[in-house]
């Protein structure tokens, strides 16, 4: 088992910053992925954000890319998802979430990750 909590998210002016963070425990290993995803207000599904694997390879969405940044610390404890230049269209729910032996070009899959966290709510005012 694997277990995740996010914090970080809150309330923010447009152009802000904010950086979440993932606690990752339990059963990993290097053969790990971890990825945020995000629910917007009214949307049905989860849509992928960015992504990163403990070997080697990250992944991260157009809508984000070059505004936001995946990292880890060296331990692999927690996950990073550092948001810079927030846009309304921000807003949402941002999920972590952790699946093993996922190839890059699976990535961005939402069916990949085994375990989620509860969220944290991230709010961009415009």
């Amino acid at each position: 088992q694997v277990q995740l909590v996010e914090s970080g998210g809150g309330l923010v002016q447009a152009g802000g910053s904010l950086r979440l963070s993932c606690a990752v425990s339990g059963r990993t290993s290097r053969n790990y992925a971890v990825a945020w995803f995000r629910q917007g207000p009214g949307k049905e599904r989860r849509e992928f954000v960015a992504a990163l694997r403990y070997t080697s390879g990250f992944a991260d969405d157009n809508s984000v890319k070059g505004r936001f940044t995946i990292s880890k610390d060296n331990a692999g404890n927690t996950v990073f998802l550092q948001m810079n230049s927030l846009e309304h269209e921000d807003t949402a729910v941002y999920y972590c979430a952790a699946g093993q032996g996922i190839i890059l070009s699976s990535m961005r899959l939402r069916e990949q990750y085994d375990y989620w966290g509860q969220g944290t709510q991230v709010t961009v005012s415009s």
